[in-house]
């Protein structure tokens, strides 16, 4: 598993470094793909690739699997509370900021701003979940 990690690594590694790069002239850009180091636009994708690249690079020569999960489930359980409280904040504004948002051709006019705000709700829920289920199993190793 820590070849896996060590992957992960490399491609956190490459996505910091051309977020760095991307982030000068477009950094509210970005792809789907920056996704897996749970960035969604250029700026995001300069801080959690490096931080992701570094992160695992340690854990896989220390060879920590259990605990390069517990960060990944830690680090969504953040990362979803951030975007719950960001979409609630953007329903309830008055300037809103995402006109056109994926799956908003399913949900009608604001629907969708709590529609991302549940979204996010469950990822922490299954993050929760996890992050117990991890540090239940590393502390076993310890």
């Amino acid at each position: 598993m820590s070849e896996v990690i060590l992957v992960y690594s490399l491609v956190a590694f490459i996505i910091g470094f051309i977020g760095i790069r991307k982030s000068r002239y477009n950094a509210f850009g970005g792809n789907f793909f920056l996704n897996i180091v749970g960035a969604f636009v250029w700026a995001d994708a300069a801080i959690f690739g490096i931080f992701w690249g570094v992160l695992s690079l340690i854990l896989a020569l220390l060879d920590q699997t259990t605990l390069f999960l517990l960060f990944l489930s830690i680090f969504w359980i953040v990362r979803s509370l951030g975007e719950i409280l960001y979409w609630m904040h953007e329903q309830f504004t008055v300037n809103k900021r995402n006109h056109t948002l994926p799956w908003s051709q399913f949900f009608q006019d604001d629907s969708i701003l709590f529609v991302y705000q549940i979204f996010w709700q469950c990822i922490m829920v299954i993050s929760i979940l996890l992050t117990i289920y991890f540090a239940h199993k590393w502390l076993q190793t310890i």
